[in-house]
């Protein structure tokens, strides 16, 4: 049934491509922003799950009514 559908639809054969193409250029895109990325800026992301004595959220004051 599905085969039937998707075959009377034109030009179906060009999604995947594009698809394709779109994975493939995050997947560069990626890779590059990976390699030229500051090393100082990696090490400094990579700490902060460490580190406990720095909060990354500070807590919010509540008032009662």
């Amino acid at each position: 049934m599905y085969k039937e559908i998707l075959q009377s639809i034109d030009n179906i054969q060009v999604w995947p491509v594009i698809s394709f193409v779109i994975f493939f250029l995050f997947f560069l895109l990626l890779l590059w922003w990976t390699f030229t990325a500051d090393r100082k800026f990696i090490t400094h992301m990579s700490q902060l799950p460490l580190d406990d004595d720095k909060l990354s959220v500070q807590p919010t004051k509540t008032t009662s009514l």
